[in-house]
């Protein structure tokens, strides 16, 4: 149980966080719309946001966090604060160094990264400065990823869960500011988003180290030093790097490919942030706690707490992630013209967005599922396996890509995102079972047909009421008929499936007012 309840504290935490993040989102879309200024911003973000998913969350969840457990349980506190303080110190100083030559190296750099990008030279030049302007937020955020990990390692994860809250909040500001200015879809505009991205690494750098302070494990720089520990999760980070960033990696091959079709980035980026909310709150969530819990049980050599507590975790996520897959898919149209179809962005631009939603939304399942994976084999020390699962799912993400987007433009590149991500949750599970390591039980076996039929209950009733309402997503409807839509069709669609849940056994009455309330 208590793995529930970390994970709906983080859950919950990261749901406030993707809530703004929808605000941000809106104010965005509202100012820039699907412009070059947007696509620049975009790239900005994705760049750092590909290095900090790999060196810093991937790796270090991925290696980091199991041998600072090993450290408290072997050793004591004070062993492990002084690991946690050598790590913090070597990869303060290898960030800085790698911040300023990638800093240095951007013209070149944006040749990779948005190669479409050549075709407009403003569009080209302004990318560059604003990547180079929100890269220090690698630097910032990577730290933290350290910190949240010895955080999450004592069972304390709400700072780390919050921080990514001060980050919507820091750009919502930057709108603000943009406003008040009155410097609209401007590149001005664009330099105010991105210096709100570098300010906020620095509002959640400091959050995570007060945190740590109250904790107790005060993380201070000092002269990196390459110890024993400090190589073996060096050595153990990079198939790390490889394998936890995956879903980073396979955005930026889309981001690469989507570059050179007109608009493409920005039509990627905004169905990208809608389908990452319940993949934020579910799938990362139920990773993040589900890693040091996992290592700790293996550690003290509870194998089959082990077992349970990876089924509980897998029935968790695919009771929540199954049917917001099949939400996002029956009403993407009423979402999408709900959220951003204001200011800049059109009707059109919904229309181009919604098909790849649908694709995105297809693999919400198997992005959490590969989260629960995963960490299986992470609390284990083995790091390789999910390494060359992640090549083979690069691999088909890119030969897709670029024979979909021949077909469908950008909703190819989507839809090879989301056959990537099957690939690769398929691989890991397949391959967690055939070594004995894991294993489905009974309760999940039985309970996973009766959550697919409460999700197509729901389907059912999505479809038939935006039939009814689909006058209130006609062009030029606007926007209170719009909001209206989406107030009847959320609860009748939440409804409709706890309800079904319920009658069918995917769930317990106890079970579901446990989780109403945690």
């Amino acid at each position: 149980m208590s793995l529930i309840r970390s994970a709906a504290t983080v859950g919950g935490l990261t749901m406030v966080s993707r809530i703004l993040g929808f605000v941000r989102d809106q104010l965005i879309a509202f100012t820039l719309g699907t412009g070059p200024v947007a696509e620049a911003f975009f790239v900005a973000q994705r760049f750092p946001n590909l290095f900090r998913a790999m060196f810093a969350e991937g790796a270090f969840n991925a290696a980091f966090v199991p041998q600072f457990a090993k450290k408290i349980e072997g050793e004591g506190r004070e062993a492990a604060h002084g690991f946690s303080r050598d790590m913090f110190s070597v990869l303060g100083a290898w960030l800085i160094v790698f911040s300023a030559l990638a800093m240095l190296a951007m013209p070149l750099l944006m040749h990779v990264i948005a190669p479409g990008f050549r075709a407009d030279p403003g569009k080209f030049t302004l990318a560059i400065d604003l990547t180079r302007i929100t890269f220090p937020y690698l630097t910032f955020m990577s730290l933290i990823a350290l910190m949240g990990g010895v955080l999450n390692s004592l069972g304390r994860f709400t700072a780390a869960a919050a921080a990514p809250i001060f980050l919507n909040l820091t750009l919502i500001g930057a709108n603000v500011v943009a406003w008040y200015f009155g410097t609209g879809n401007s590149a001005t505009t664009g330099y105010i988003f991105a210096w709100g991205m570098a300010v906020a690494g620095l509002v959640q750098f400091l959050l995570l180290a007060l945190a740590c302070r109250r904790a107790n494990m005060a993380i201070l720089p000092r002269w990196p030093k390459l110890t024993p520990e400090v190589k073996t999760v060096a050595r153990l980070s990079v198939p790390g790097i490889i394998s936890a960033g995956i879903m980073q990696i396979n955005l930026v091959i889309a981001t690469i490919i989507a570059s050179t079709l007109d608009r493409a980035v920005a039509y990627l980026y905004y169905a990208d942030r809608l389908y990452q909310l319940p993949l934020g709150v579910i799938g990362v969530a139920i990773g993040v706690v589900l890693l040091p819990a996992l290592s700790r049980k293996l550690r003290a050599g509870d194998e089959g707490g082990a077992a349970d507590a990876q089924n509980r975790a897998l029935e968790l996520s695919l009771f929540l992630t199954i049917p917001a897959a099949v939400a996002l898919i029956v009403i993407a149209r009423p979402i999408l013209q709900t959220v951003y179809e204001h200011g800049r962005f059109s009707h059109d631009d919904t229309m181009m967005v919604v098909p790849a939603l649908i694709a995105f939304a297809a693999a919400l399942p198997a992005f959490a599922m590969t989260k629960v994976f995963q960490p299986g084999f992470y609390a284990r020390e083995d790091t390789k396996t999910p390494m060359r699962f992640a090549i083979v799912s690069v691999v088909v993400n890119i030969a897709g890509s670029l024979l979909l987007s021949r077909v469908f433009g950008h909703v190819g590149i989507a839809a090879a995102t989301a056959l990537a991500a099957w690939t690769n949750a398929v691989l890991l599970g397949a391959t967690l079972s055939r070594r004995g390591l894991f294993k489905t039980d009974p309760r999940f076996r039985a309970r996973l047909p009766r959550i697919v039929l409460a999700a197509l209950v729901m389907a059912a009733v999505l479809w038939g009421l935006a039939w009814v309402l689909s006058g209130f997503y006609a062009p030029g409807a606007g926007t209170r008929q719009a909001v209206m839509g989406l107030v009847i069709l959320v609860p009748a669609g939440l409804a409709a499936y706890f309800l079904a849940a319920l009658l069918s056994g995917a769930i317990s009455s106890r079970e579901l007012k446990r989780l109403i309330k945690r």
